[in-house]
């Protein structure tokens, strides 16, 4: 799958994984490899990523998600 996440001012991550955990609105989600398309707002927290093994996370304030077609597109706020 591919994570992008990205604020208006830089490309913040891009690249390979194989989970993605999100602060969703209604509680945290996990987006795995095939997911069902989704859109969903974000709350203030940790996105968890696994790339090439590795946990790696980055903090956010909120923002937006769009998962489809194993490319899972954040936008910061």
């Amino acid at each position: 799958m591919t994570l992008k996440i990205i604020s208006a001012e830089d490309v913040v991550f891009e690249g390979e994984v194989s989970s993605v955990t999100l602060p969703g609105q209604m509680g945290e989600f996990t987006v795995l490899k095939n997911h069902a398309s989704l859109v969903s707002v974000l709350n203030p927290g940790t996105i968890t990523y696994t790339e090439a093994g590795d946990a790696q996370s980055v903090d956010i304030q909120g923002g937006l998600v769009d998962v489809d077609n194993n490319v899972i597109s954040v936008c910061l706020c």
